[in-house]
Parts: structure tokens; C-alpha cells; sequence
């Protein structure tokens, strides 16, 4: 009976944390692929990327807008107008959509939309033995599948950043004049508190999370079981695998941007 509990609650843990080291494994074969020559991979490189593009630029352009007007906008300016300091909304958006919204908006919406079609793709060509084929014919499914739609989704989520800044940040604009008031205090309390190192930090924590989506999806699309309904339960566990390691992620990292540029702390008026 203590043996069967014992199982019952370590087997779960064991199979999470195999799981964990073999994506792992994954990222560092992906990188030793992505160094090492030959390099057959640049048209599906460039596919990956073109589809990525097509893929999210308006459900990132939506969200972005929505979300920066709503949740850092209007709901900061509603709490800034009971104080009479509607004008610091533009400091605000800096620690709100520099640093975090905008950024999560981005690997968000990759995951869910370019990231489960990255899953559902490898898991057709697993059940459908193509990547078994490759391997029999001496092609590295690595280098030519993981390895483009590793580098395409790190580069085109770096650049989506840009993207969900400048319409996130529009949201607070938006935000500004719902509530009436002038442009120049926004924009004023906004670059007294934005820096290079908000901007920079913010591509490459996003640049890190296109990696993390890439290896969580590629990882459970080629592991793909079960037919057709084991590629849909393959596609869920991504998602929500890419989206509690990109929570992790960002948590490590912004503890090690703040203690390593400790003037991100202060706030200018």
C-alpha cells in the first residue's frame, strides 16, 4: 500500500523532470547544430520566419493595443486621477509595458499561435513516421527541423518586441486622451524614466522566450504519441509547458537585471 502512494506521487515528478532534462539535452544539441557546418537549413530558416510573420502581426497588434489601453492604461490613469498625478502615467508605462506587459504579450501570442503550429506540425510528421524516414536516410532531423524553427522564432520574437512596444505604448496614449489630459506630461515622465537598458533588456529577455517556445514545441511535436488525438495533447502540453517556463524565466531574469543595474529601481518624476 506505501509503495503503491509512494508511486503514485513520485512517478508524475519523475516523468516532469525527464522531460525537463531531455528538453535540455535538446537546446544544447539545437545550439551545436545551429554552430556547426553544414548549414542545409537557410530556405526553411527563412519559411519559418515568413510564416511566423504572417501568422501573429495582427493578433499581436490587437492585443498589444488592448492590452496596454486597459490594464496599464486605463486602470493605472483611473488609480492616478484619484491623486492627482495622471501626468506620472507615462513613467508608469515604462516599468508596466517595457519591462513586462509588452514583452509577455509577445511570447504569448507566439506560443499560442506560431509555437502550436510548430507542435502540430513535427507531431504529423512523427505519426506519420516522416521523421523515422529522415533519420533512416541520414538526415539530421535536428539541424533541418529544429534548428530553422529555433533561430526563426528567437529572431522574429526579439523583433515583434519593437512591435508590441510601440502599440503598447500607443494603449497609454490612448489612455492620456480618454481621460483628457495633455501628451506632454506622458511623454515627459515616460523618457525621463526609459533607458537602453529597459529597452535592451526587454528584446533579449523576449529573444530568450522565442528559444524557450521553440525547444517546448519542437520537443513535443517530435515526441508526439497516439494518432491524431496524442498531436492535440501534445499541442496543450506545450502551451502550457512554454507558458510556466517563460513565468520561471522571466522571474530569474528580472531579478538578475534589477541587481545587476540597480538604477532600474528609482523612479524619476
Amino acid at each position: 500500500m506505501a509503495t503503491t502512494v509512494v508511486e503514485r506521487v513520485f512517478t508524475p515528478t519523475r516523468g516532469v523532470l525527464q522531460e525537463a532534462g531531455e528538453m535540455v539535452i535538446l537546446t544544447g544539441r539545437t545550439i551545436v547544430s545551429a554552430l556547426r557546418p553544414p548549414y542545409p537549413y537557410g530556405a526553411e530558416f527563412v519559411s519559418q520566419f515568413i510564416f511566423a510573420l504572417r501568422l501573429c502581426w495582427l493578433p499581436l497588434l490587437i492585443s498589444t493595443v488592448a492590452f496596454g489601453y486597459e490594464a496599464p492604461g486605463l486602470q493605472a490613469a483611473n488609480f492616478l486621477v484619484l491623486f492627482g498625478a495622471l501626468d506620472r502615467l507615462g513613467g508608469f508605462f515604462v516599468l508596466a509595458s517595457i519591462r513586462e506587459f509588452a514583452p509577455f504579450v509577445d511570447a504569448i501570442v507566439l506560443a499560442g499561435v506560431a509555437g502550436t503550429a510548430i507542435t502540430a506540425d513535427l507531431g504529423a510528421r512523427r505519426i506519420r513516421e516522416e521523421l523515422d524516414a529522415l533519420e533512416v536516410l541520414g538526415v539530421d532531423p535536428i539541424k533541418n527541423l529544429v534548428v530553422p524553427r529555433f533561430l526563426a522564432l528567437m529572431l522574429v520574437t526579439g523583433l515583434f518586441d519593437i512591435y508590441a512596444l510601440l502599440f503598447g505604448i500607443f494603449g497609454g496614449v490612448l489612455a492620456t486622451l480618454v481621460n483628457h489630459a495633455p501628451l506632454g506630461p506622458f511623454w515627459a515622465t515616460f523618457f525621463n524614466n526609459a533607458s537602453t537598458t529597459d529597452l535592451w533588456g526587454s528584446v533579449l529577455k523576449t529573444t530568450l522566450f522565442g528559444a524557450i517556445i521553440a525547444i517546448v514545441c519542437c520537443y513535443k511535436g517530435m515526441t508526439a504519441r497516439g494518432g491524431a488525438e496524442g498531436v492535440g495533447r501534445a499541442v496543450n502540453q506545450a502551451v502550457v509547458i512554454a507558458f510556466l517556463a517563460i513565468f520561471a524565466f522571466n522571474y530569474v531574469f528580472t531579478q538578475v537585471l534589477l541587481a545587476t543595474h540597480p538604477q532600474l529601481t528609482t523612479i524619476i518624476k
